[in-house]
């Protein structure tokens, strides 16, 4: 049994030993040490930051099974089909089993042959389950409770689940086993509700950088959207995986239709298609090169695909918390990869409606409208994205980040110094407590029942911004709010407030530019298309070399009927490519490459060398 012959080793040695990796990223190391003394922890994490480590391996170092509960039957699958290639004894419990397979774990949970449990929620709460539970802590031994994607339990996450909220009874029943809560994206208000609702006030909080440095952001005005995409593609990632979103089901089949009429593999994914035919188009994406998905946002959460190259959006994402995990799903090998959007005013009325119409109580409607202007002023902002980002989950960036377009192409922009004082002046003179809607009410000069029932319209603000449309002062607001100028109380139903950003701007000290409008894209040439899919991949792709480890790879994992990247990532196979390892030995300095990695494909990757 693993456990057992990895106990006695330090989390450093097990991290070499089982995972092949030589060294721990960021905090890591003190996470699992953390955890692996039996302390709670709360994990923010980017995705692809390596959340999964900080559980998987406290759950080998520590006596009994780890239980990870997972809100998706494709991630637990994913991530044990992982695990059993590390040689680690894993198996998940969820509705996808049959009555012998699901009698099968139960008997190797109790005969005490698992290190690690996938576990559903809905699973984990009947209460035959928890007593099994209490069984197995009795007998064997729980090493810890890990909840993973905890930002589900939040109401004003961007997914909540109800039963998420019924986790308290693991601290109720369990409370001498450790518990870690992760996620890759929650804001403040986010944060606070898990540590609230997983009664977690006395765990330590490790909270990592969100930045994802390898991500290109680009957004761009819709004109053509189709052919705006189509040289997006063409250009950058002719060959490549990525994802592209959609808001309803119908642009869903209709892009995948025309990705196909253009050449291009290309699969939809919808909660509205049959079940057989969702789960083969994603085991199609995991285990094939080269697959696009469009899809709506019920694809993708947990997929742990490391190289998809690139994430697009063809419809506005209902907010910067969507819009950032959905984008981290590329990249997550580390090597370069692009998120691109297209986004136009209908785009905006689009989704208004829809949280119009929606059943959401009225506050949390507010709450949302409140997001999606922050990701509007985040497509219109001037600033570099990579900052802009991080600002939102309170984290500050240097900006000038090289890695996005108003870095790298500066948009055309005006001087809005004046049209920002008058915007900052109106919401301090109301008292920084109301909405974008009534304040531009108040610079407008709308005598409105509201505006009159707090006595607005007789302010020097009252009737001041009338040089300006509503529209384009929503904008001017949505980018102060991107800028730092002005940020969103929300515990405060959404009222704006003045941060420290806007005093030298009200004192005339600062000037402020804002954007014009956002430019489509010019085509890109072929040989200028060649050049950067060649530069992204360090001048490998056409390397006959790359293409046979990468044809190994695929032979190996058809074998097994796994996805190719759980046999090595990319960087696996591109550090195996530069550095050309001439025996076991030094194919074990590889990074990704494990005892047990390195055991079953060792002798055929080196085969591949020599030949």
């Amino acid at each position: 049994m693993l456990n057992s012959s990895v106990r006695h080793l330090t989390a450093q040695a097990c991290l070499q030993d089982v995972f092949g990796y030589s060294s721990f990223r960021g905090e890591q190391q003190d996470i699992v040490e953390h955890v692996v003394a039996g302390g709670d922890a709360l994990v923010l994490m980017p995705t692809g930051g390596g959340k999964s480590l900080c559980y998987q391996l406290p759950a080998l170092l520590r006596k009994g099974v780890g239980v990870v509960v997972s809100p998706l039957i494709a991630l637990m699958q994913d991530q044990v089909d992982a695990l059993k290639q590390l040689g680690v004894k894993a198996a998940f419990l969820n509705s996808s089993l049959n009555a012998e397979a699901f009698s099968e774990v139960t008997a190797a949970l109790l005969r005490g042959e698992l290190q690690v449990l996938y576990v559903a929620p809905e699973r984990l709460l009947m209460p035959n389950f928890l007593t099994l539970l209490e069984q197995i802590e009795d007998s064997i031994g729980i090493a810890l409770f890990a909840i993973d994607e905890a930002h589900c339990v939040s109401q004003w996450g961007h997914d909540f689940r109800p039963e998420y909220r019924k986790l308290t009874v693991l601290h109720e029943h369990f409370p001498r086993i450790p518990r870690i809560a992760l996620t890759a994206t929650a804001d403040a208000p986010t944060r606070a509700e898990i540590i609230e609702r997983l009664a977690l006030e006395k765990a330590r909080q490790f909270i990592s950088s969100f930045d994802r440095p390898n991500i290109k952001y680009r957004v761009l005005a819709k004109a053509n959207a189709r052919q705006q995409l189509e040289a997006f593609i063409e250009s950058e990632h002719p060959n490549d995986a990525g994802i592209i979103y959609c808001l309803s089901r119908r642009k869903v089949e209709e892009t995948a239709e025309w990705l196909k009429a253009k050449g291009w593999d290309a699969l939809p994914y919808h909660a509205g298609l049959d079940a057989d035919i969702r789960n083969t188009h994603q085991k199609r994406f995991l285990r094939e090169e080269g697959v696009i998905m469009v899809a709506t946002v019920a694809f993708g959460m947990g997929i742990d695909k490391p190289n998809v190259r690139f994430v697009a959006h063809l419809d506005l994402p209902k907010s910067m918390e969507g819009y950032y995990q959905e984008t981290g799903r590329a990249g997550r090998d580390g090597l370069p990869a692009n998120a691109w959007m297209t986004y136009g005013l209908g785009d905006v009325v689009n989704m208004k409606q829809m949280l119009e119409n929606s059943d959401a109580p009225a506050e949390r409607q507010h709450v949302e409208r409140q997001k999606l202007d922050a990701l509007l002023g985040f497509c219109e902002s001037t600033a570099c994205r990579h900052q802009t980002i991080l600002r939102y989950f309170g984290e500050q960036h240097p900006g000038d980040c090289g890695q996005c377009d108003n870095c790298l192409t500066p948009t055309d922009t005006w001087d809005g110094t004046q049209a920002a004082q008058m915007a900052l002046s109106c919401v301090y003179r109301t008292g920084q407590r109301f909405g974008v809607v009534h304040l531009i009410d108040v610079l407008l000069g709308k005598p409105n029942p509201k505006v009159t029932q707090f006595n607005h319209h007789e302010l020097s603000t009252f009737g001041i911004g009338k040089g300006l449309s509503q529209t384009q002062w929503s904008s001017v607001f949505r980018q102060l709010v991107a800028g730092g100028y002005l940020e969103t109380d929300m515990d405060a139903f959404g009222g704006l407030r003045l941060t420290e950003a806007a005093r030298p701007v009200l004192r005339s000290e600062v000037m402020i530019w804002l954007r014009q409008d956002l430019e489509a894209p010019k085509r890109v040439s072929k040989v200028e298309r060649s050049a950067r899919v060649k530069e992204a991949y360090a001048g490998v792709a056409d390397d006959p070399l790359w293409q046979a480890l990468k044809a190994k790879r695929t032979e190996l994992a058809k074998e097994q009927g796994v996805p190719p990247y759980l046999i090595f990532h990319d960087s696996t196979l591109l550090e195996i490519l530069n550095h050309r390892p001439g025996s076991l030995t030094e194919m074990s300095k590889i990074s990704g490459i494990g005892q047990a990695k390195l055991t079953r494909y060792g002798d055929a990757f080196l085969e591949v060398l020599e030949g």
